[in-house]
C-alpha cells in the first residue's frame, strides 16, 4: 500500500507544491507566481502566499488520479525563506506585512544585534545582519512602536503556512530560529534577546526539532478538500530543505548547490565553529549539526557571458581539461565564503580563446568548492565522504567530472533536489519513517554517480595549489 506526502515551498516570487509517495516518486506537482508589487524584496502579503497555496491544494485534491486513495495521504510540510518574519496579534492575524529576508532597512539594527550577541555568545551564531530575522524584529518595533503594542507573536515565513494549515502559529523548528537568535546548544531563547535587544520573551515561539508533527489539518479545510485530518509537520528553511532533498542527511554527506551562487551544506557529528564567521551551523533533528556557507561565486558567469554557446563550448572544453590556467569567475566585488574578503575581485587567464576561458572558469569554481571543503575539514576534524550535487551546475557532465576529480570524492547528481521535495521528505520522516536518515535514504534518488578520474586528479593537484598561491599573493587568504 502506497502512502503519500505533500511538500510546499514558498519562495520569494512564487510557490511550488509536490505530492510524492513513500519512495519519493512524484505523483503530482503545481506552481504559482505571486502577484507582487515592486516592493516584493522588502515586504510581501502572507495572504497572497496562502491564496495561491490553498488554490494549488484544492486543485490537487479534486483532480487526484483514481489510483490515489485520499485516506493514504499522511502528512504535509512547508519550506520557505530564511530570515523572513511576520508579526502577529493575539488572534494570529498579521499586523504588518511579511518583512522579507532581502529587505536592507534593518542594516543598522543588524549591527547592534551582532554587537550584543558577540558579548554573550561564545561559540554560537552571532552573524546577525540586515537579512536576519532578529534584526527585522528590532527594526519593526523601533519603526512602528504603536503597531508593536498589538504584537503577540513573531513567526517565520513557513510558520505562517503551518499555522494556516493547522491553527498552530506558536511552534517553529531549529532551522528557522538560527537567525532569530535562538541558542541551538542550550536549546533555549537566550536572555540577552529580551533584556538587551528588547524582543519580549512572550513574543517568541516554542522551538522543536525539524520534522516534528505540530498539529492536524484544520477540520474545515479537510472537509472542503475531502481528505482526512492529516499530520502537519513543522516547516524549515529553504536551504535546509534542499539539503534534505539531495539526500545529504548523515555525517560525512555534503550537498553543493550551484545556481547563481554556490551553497554548501552538510552534516557533521560535531558542531563547526568558525571564528571568521564564514560558516554557520544548523541543528540536525537527530542530534548532529548541519554546517554550511554561501559563496558569491557560482554559475552566474555562464548566463552572463556564455549562455548562447554553452553546449558547443562544453563539448569543446572536454578536450582542453586540465587547462593549467587560473581563473576565478567572481562577477561582483567581494567574497564571503570560503574567503572573507570584501575587496576580492575575480581573475582570468590572459587568453583570447573563448573555450579555454570557459573551461578554466569551470575549474575555478571547482577550486573554490574544494577550498570551502578544506576549511570545513579543518574546522570540524571530519572527512568529506561524498558530495551530493544540485542546482543548474549539476546538469553539466563535464563540470561534474571536473569537480569530482578536483575534490577526489564521489559526486552524486540528485534527481530531484527542490525545496518542495525536501519538505515532502520532512513530512514523511517521523510520520511514516523512523528518522530523517531513513526517509532520505528511501525517498531521495541519485540520477548519476561520478567518480574521480585519477589522472585528472593528479594534474588538478598542481593547478589547485597554484590557484591557492595566487589567492595568497593577492592577500585574499593567509
Amino acid at each position: 500500500m502506497d502512502n503519500y506526502f505533500i511538500g510546499i515551498d514558498v519562495g520569494t516570487q512564487g510557490a511550488r507544491m509536490v505530492l510524492v509517495d513513500q519512495k519519493g516518486n512524484l505523483i503530482a506537482s503545481d506552481s504559482r507566481k505571486f502577484a507582487l508589487d515592486d516592493r516584493f524584496r522588502e515586504e510581501q502579503s502572507p495572504a497572497i502566499w496562502w491564496k495561491d497555496v490553498e488554490e494549488m491544494l484544492e486543485i490537487l485534491f479534486h483532480q487526484l488520479p483514481a489510483t490515489i486513495q485520499k485516506e493514504h495521504i499522511r502528512a504535509i510540510s512547508v519550506t520557505s525563506t530564511s530570515g523572513t518574519v511576520i508579526p502577529l496579534d493575539k488572534n494570529n492575524q498579521p499586523i504588518y506585512e511579511a518583512i522579507m529576508y532581502s529587505d536592507p532597512r534593518s542594516e543598522e539594527q543588524g549591527k547592534r544585534c551582532r554587537g550584543i550577541a558577540l558579548r554573550h555568545v561564545k561559540d554560537g551564531y552571532t552573524g546577525f545582519n540586515a537579512s536576519s530575522g532578529i534584526s527585522k524584529m528590532l527594526w519593526f518595533i523601533e519603526t512602528y512602536p504603536d503597531k508593536a503594542q498589538q504584537l503577540a507573536t513573531w513567526i517565520h515565513a513557513s510558520d505562517f503556512m503551518v499555522g494556516k494549515l493547522s491553527g498552530n502559529y506558536h511552534t517553529t523548528d531549529y532551522t528557522n530560529v538560527l537567525k532569530s537568535g535562538y541558542d541551538l546548544d542550550k536549546l533555549t531563547w537566550p536572555a540577552y534577546i529580551s533584556e538587551e535587544i528588547g524582543i519580549k520573551k512572550a513574543w517568541l515561539q516554542q522551538v522543536v526539532p525539524s520534522g516534528t508533527v505540530v498539529g492536524k489539518l484544520d477540520a474545515e479545510l479537510a472537509a472542503t478538500w475531502g481528505i482526512p485530518p492529516i499530520d502537519v509537520v513543522v516547516g524549515m528553511t529553504d536551504g535546509c530543505a534542499t539539503q534534505m532533498a539531495s539526500g545529504a542527511v548523515k555525517p560525512g554527506d555534503w550537498n553543493t548547490t550551484i545556481g547563481t551562487t554556490l551553497v554548501i551544506k552538510g552534516v557533521t557529528k560535531n558542531k563547526v565553529v568558525d571564528p571568521l564567521g564564514r560558516l554557520y551551523s544548523h541543528r540536525h533533528p537527530e542530534g548532529y549539526w548541519m554546517p554550511g556557507g554561501a559563496s558569491n561565486t557560482g554559475a552566474d558567469w555562464i548566463s552572463l557571458d556564455f549562455q548562447e554557446d554553452f553546449q558547443k563550448l562544453t563539448a569543446a572544453a572536454e578536450n582542453l581539461i586540465p587547462t593549467g590556467e587560473l581563473a576565478w569567475p567572481l562577477k561582483q566585488i567581494g567574497e564571503r565564503y570560503p574567503i572573507m574578503a570584501p575587496q576580492a575581485k575575480g581573475f582570468e587567464p590572459q587568453t583570447t580563446d573563448c573555450t579555454t576561458l570557459f573551461a578554466a572558469n569551470l575549474e575555478g569554481v571547482a577550486f573554490i568548492e574544494r577550498l570551502a571543503y578544506e576549511i570545513i575539514e579543518e574546522l570540524s576534524g571530519e572527512k568529506i565522504a561524498a558530495i551530493y550535487s544540485a542546482g543548474g551546475g549539476a546538469n553539466s557532465d563535464l563540470w561534474l567530472k571536473i569537480r569530482a576529480s578536483v575534490m577526489n570524492v564521489p559526486t552524486y547528481k540528485c534527481k530531484e533536489a527542490s525545496g518542495a521535495f525536501g519538505a515532502a521528505i520532512m513530512a514523511a520522516s517521523y510520520t511514516y519513517y523512523q528518522s530523517l536518515q531513513e526517509a532520505a535514504a528511501e525517498m531521495a534518488s541519485i540520477e548519476k554517480k561520478v567518480m574521480p578520474d585519477p589522472i585528472l586528479h593528479q594534474e588538478y593537484e598542481k593547478q589547485y595549489n597554484a590557484f591557492k598561491q595566487k589567492l595568497k599573493d593577492l592577500n585574499y587568504i593567509s
